[in-house]
């Protein structure tokens, strides 16, 4: 029988000095492990696929893999930990996916890496929402500002670094080093944790298994993501396989939600979106994560195939977000007691709304310093963003509900970010193809412009088919700047518009705010 200790959410000591600051490393070095492995190898897809002797296409089953194991296992994170402790879940996630790196590594063909990542994003799972819970029951109640703005500058960090780390791995060292690399900085954090919480335990319930619910789960957001993994291949809803994916997951999480709002022991806790902060919270940050993730997918994707970028350069373009996100996050996580954090956020969407607007305005002939400055101003409104939204999120929401709370809104980013990737390449791709048949019109000998211009490539001594050729691939270029403008003028406006979202959670949203709120 698991033990079980009342109130061990609230019975231990919050801790101080060293202590305090050994355990705040670990878990964020188990945190930023985690986030790195799913973008890390996203650059190293081409390299992996050679080395295997696969096609690039079945390369990208390494990463969406380990996107939908990771997804699947996100909102299970309350009740793994209930069922085993918090400190349990935790560490033994960190050892598993260590192990399970070594066996990525060592991988011999695609079907064992995929096998491999797939288990590797299953116990990677709980271990980001279990951090910021092991992070905030340890913390004193008037320095949880600060751990919520240490573990965000995590989220903010790892996803950028993540490309430009697994490249220069890949190109310096081999592809099986983004695996190992994860086995001293695992060993580290398991060991610092275990060391400091071992005998700080979180209460632990043994609890029936859900197991109707964990399948509708499964099986909905498998095929969900499925879908938005291949549907840009596949053509959409034109395939019928695709369209199967839908169904089945429309039908499964149709039917999760009464079931599980209904069951005894529901493994996702969605009892928490009945209070009003947590409910508002977890829709903005999902609504705010689709727009950062479509940016930060379109813009290096554009660098590279239209303004002609190398995979590092891209990388080095869209890295100066983190630079004022590291400086300003400590300054808000210590004032965060005295701001207004619904204002707060409404000026972090002023200014991911500014910046997205602003590199709308660059064509491919901007230079390097134009296409950094943006992203650079981009990072103060990081720094406002997931403090003050995490403050609001979790207002009202018990000690013994932070894991679980913490794993639904980051189920919720997580699916968010895969949306983002398939409907913002959907919409650039559409309006590519729009703007290259609007351009073309005007190629004709009825055209004011092109009799204007033909004369010119004639005197170059490009003219009859090459000068077709030669006007067709200007067109191409011009019409995928004008697509990616189409799409972040979307993404701006989107961010506009969360603002008076914001403002319909309800204060107070302080550490000992009261009860849920409705």
């Amino acid at each position: 029988m698991a033990e079980s200790r009342p109130g061990a959410s609230l019975e231990y000591p919050p801790l101080h000095g060293g202590k305090l600051l050994f355990l705040t490393a670990a878990i964020a070095t188990a945190s930023f492990m985690e986030i790195l492995d799913m973008t890390i190898v996203n650059v190293s897809v081409p390299a992996i696929s050679g080395s295997l002797g696969v096609s690039t296409a079945e390369g990208t089953w390494t990463v969406s893999s380990y996107m939908l194991a990771a997804a699947v296992m996100q909102p299970l994170t309350g009740w793994i930990g209930r069922r085993f402790g918090e400190v349990r879940t935790f560490v033994s996630s960190i050892l598993l996916f260590m192990v399970f790196s070594a066996v990525c590594g060592l991988a011999t063909s695609l079907p064992m890496l995929v096998l491999a990542r797939l288990i590797q994003g299953l116990v990677s799972g709980p271990m980001m929402s279990v951090a910021q819970a092991i992070l905030l029951r340890n913390y004193p109640i008037e320095r949880r500002g600060m751990a919520i703005a240490l573990w965000a500058m995590v989220i903010i960090i790892a996803p950028i670094f993540g490309p430009i780390i697994g490249g220069w791995i890949t190109d310096n060292l081999s592809w099986p080093w983004l695996f190992y690399i994860n086995l001293p900085v695992g060993a580290f954090s398991a060991i610092a944790s275990w060391s400091i919480l071992r005998h700080r335990e979180s209460k632990r319930v043994k609890l029936p298994i859900d197991v109707i619910g964990l399948a509708l789960l499964v099986i909905g957001v498998g095929s969900l993501q499925y879908m938005l993994d291949n549907g840009n291949d596949k053509d959409w809803f034109n395939s019928s396989v695709i369209a199967a994916a839908a169904v089945v997951s429309l039908v499964s999480l149709t039917f999760l939600i009464p079931w599980e709002l209904t069951d005894a022991h529901p493994v996702v806790e969605l009892q928490l979106f009945r209070r009003r902060n947590f409910r508002v919270g977890t829709i903005v940050i999902g609504i705010a994560y689709f727009g950062l993730s479509g940016v930060n997918i379109i813009f290096p994707l554009w660098l590279q195939t239209t303004v002609g970028y190398t995979a590092t350069w891209a990388g080095l373009a869209v890295a100066p977000v983190g630079l004022l996100a590291l400086l300003a996050s400590p300054l808000v996580g210590r004032n965060m007691n005295r701001m207004n954090l619904r204002l707060a956020a409404s000026v972090a969407f002023c200014v991911f709304g500014a910046s997205v607007f602003w590199v709308a305005t660059l064509n491919e002939t901007a230079s390097f310093s134009q296409f950094a400055l943006p992203r650079f101003w981009q990072g103060l409104g990081l720094a406002f963003f997931f403090l003050p939204l995490n403050q609001i999120m979790l207002s009202g929401v018990r000690p013994d509900e932070l894991a679980s709370a913490s794993g639904l809104s980051n189920f919720v980013r997580t699916m968010s970010g895969s949306i983002a990737t398939a409907v913002t390449v959907w919409i650039w791709n559409t309006r590519t193809d729009y703007h290259h048949a609007v351009l073309s019109e005007h190629v004709r000998n009825s055209s004011a412009g092109w009799a204007d211009y033909k004369p010119r490539l004639d005197a170059l001594g490009i003219s009859g088919v090459n000068a077709f050729q030669y006007v067709d691939r200007i067109i191409t270029r011009q019409a995928s700047t004008l697509g990616v403008s189409d799409v972040f003028h979307l993404i701006g406006c989107l961010f506009l518009l969360l603002v008076p979202v914001i403002w319909l959670a309800k204060p107070p949203f302080g550490a000992r705010a009261a009860g849920p709120s409705h």
